[in-house]
């Protein structure tokens, strides 16, 4: 996972108007503030948060990193700053252990989590502010060599507000005829990116198989299934090219796959740049996956197929 979403959300901002005029066209409002532009190599959601740089690699000389919290709103908030394990399921989606879906396992995965020491677990940001966070990773010494992995995981705090009546308040206020009992749900958002550490030696082979030209409700797409063996995990850019044309057929840039599963589809939507009239019967598409990870710019597969 390039990047890996987790379900949450903000309690809605309520926003006092100035009194109304007489005559509509005898004010006007103010403009927001504008929001700053975010970090370069900044991931996102749809919540307030970016994190950068999108993944995090330690390898044998490189024991610490950064990682920067980015407040993208022009509000102040809070969040929690945390180390999970996280696991790669067959069709790519990632998963924390407490919540994995069926017939997906995390026997395979090899954590990282307890080698990791973060600081500081709680920041406090104003609108478009960031703050670094310092991680550090001790791996035994007898640790045997391949890929480790866990999660930065970073979590609104909802803001301070009242809060209601307890269980029990809630209770002895119906008993005593008061019946007026609500509830607030809060639910939180929050992103993660890996952190992943490599000791010693590591190996890596990649693949492309089953490709073909499919139809979905969007229109015409690439599929493909990206394999993986080795020791190490795959991550990096597609890009699909068609003889004639400079425009690429397709790209999907920061496509990975965990050690923890061997393959992995991917399905590319069709660059709207594109002459889809070149993709007639005959035509001959190569696929290109490029490393961004280990050795940037190294082609780790490449395919062809000829559109039926």
């Amino acid at each position: 996972m390039p990047m890996h979403l987790l379900p949450a959300a903000l309690a809605p901002l309520a926003l006092a108007l100035p009194a109304l005029a007489q005559d509509a066209s005898e004010f006007e409002m103010p403009a927001p503030p504008a929001l700053a532009a975010a970090p370069e190599g900044a991931v996102g959601g749809m919540g307030d948060i970016n994190l950068y740089p999108r993944r995090v690699v330690m390898a044998d000389r490189s024991r610490t990193a950064s990682v920067g919290v980015y407040n993208r709103t022009i509000h102040a908030g809070e969040y929690e700053i945390s180390i999970v394990d996280m696991v790669m399921a067959p069709d790519g989606s990632v998963h924390q252990l407490d919540n994995l879906p069926p017939g997906v396992s995390a026997e395979r995965l090899a954590s990282a989590s307890a080698m990791l020491r973060w600081s500081p677990r709680r920041v406090a940001l104003q609108g478009n502010e960031a703050q670094t966070v310092r991680i550090m990773a001790r791996p035994p010494a007898d640790l045997p060599d391949g890929e480790y992995r866990a999660h930065f995981m970073a979590v609104s705090i909802p803001a301070d507000v009242d809060q209601g009546l307890s269980i029990e308040e809630a209770v002895s206020g119906a008993e005593a005829g008061q019946s007026n009992i609500g509830v607030t749900i809060r639910p939180r958002f929050g992103i993660a990116i890996p952190v992943i550490i490599r000791v010693g030696e590591t190996t890596l082979e990649v693949g492309l198989t089953n490709l073909g030209l499919v139809q979905t409700a969007d229109g015409p797409a690439i599929a493909a299934t990206l394999t993986r063996s080795g020791t190490r995990s795959a991550f990096g850019d597609i890009v699909v090219t068609a003889p004639g044309s400079d425009v690429p057929v397709a790209l999907a840039r920061g496509i990975g796959i965990y050690p923890e599963i061997d393959a992995r589809p991917v399905l590319l939507a069709i660059n709207p740049a594109f002459d889809r009239a070149l993709l007639r019967p005959g035509t001959r598409l190569t696929l290109t996956y490029t490393d961004d990870d280990f050795a940037p710019g190294t082609v780790l597969a490449r395919q062809e197929f000829t559109v039926p």
